[in-house]
């Protein structure tokens, strides 16, 4: 399949946020958890372009194609880390991976059976340090030029895979702050209501705000009201 002019403008867009060295300089700190040991890890952040289901919303000014999409799943309601949660694909960087890149990519073609061989690394993120899951992750931007099929591989690992229109994400009528409260504690942070084959899928927390700071970086962000509050429970 030839991408559509649209997508290849945005697969460039992309390409030049790669190489934004300050994308993450300002990300929040989270000092609940003090000085933990971080391990490396890394997330596959991989946009590319729908076959026949493209989003219904036209975004503003068209700055997003309709048929440009991101790669998500839903983690397992049985794990023991962020069970249920949205995200990309990834874990912890293996002592046989050769760096975040790699370990990325395998992670991917694990979780979701995709190939990466058609898969074009536009570059690796700046680090992120979660000290909630003490991980130190990076994301991997990547532009998927050659389709492959992706499923759920192993139902203890996910529940869905899914593939979420970009143009869905930005829609006001999608975004939310989400408040998480717990042992007397508050956290607040960009979420996304999508609707993806009739089902919604809530991204939030490390996914949403990667997702929140890319989409504003790039200029694809559309106005939406914060104070539009989604509360989880816990």
């Amino acid at each position: 399949m030839t991408a559509p002019a649209g997508a290849g403008a945005a697969r460039d867009e992309l390409a030049a946020l790669a190489r934004d060295a300050g994308l993450f300089a300002d990300w929040p700190d989270d000092e609940r958890f003090g000085d933990v040991e971080l391990r490396d890890a890394a997330v596959l952040v991989l946009f590319g372009v729908l076959d026949e289901l493209p989003s219904d919303h036209e975004a503003h000014d068209r700055a997003v194609p309709r048929d440009l999409d991101v790669l998500l799943l839903a983690r397992a309601e049985t794990l023991r880390s962020h069970a249920g949660q949205v995200a990309f694909p990834g874990g912890r960087v293996d002592p046989d991976d050769r760096g975040p890149i790699d370990a990325a990519l395998r992670e991917a073609r694990e979780e979701t059976g995709l190939d990466s061989d058609g898969v074009e690394v536009l570059g690796a993120l700046p680090s992120i340090p979660v000290p909630y899951s003490g991980h130190l992750v990076t994301p991997v931007l990547g532009w998927w030029r050659a389709q492959s099929p992706v499923g759920v591989v192993d139902v203890g690992e996910s529940s869905a895979v899914f593939r979420t229109p970009v143009a869905d994400l930005v829609n006001p009528a999608n975004r939310y702050t989400t408040v998480a409260r717990r042992a007397g504690q508050e956290w607040r942070g960009p979420g996304f209501l999508p609707t993806v084959a009739g089902q919604q899928h809530l991204v939030w927390g490390f996914t949403g705000l990667v997702l929140d700071r890319m989409l504003d970086r790039l200029g694809w962000a559309e106005p939406w009201d914060p104070e539009h509050e989604f509360e989880l429970t816990p």
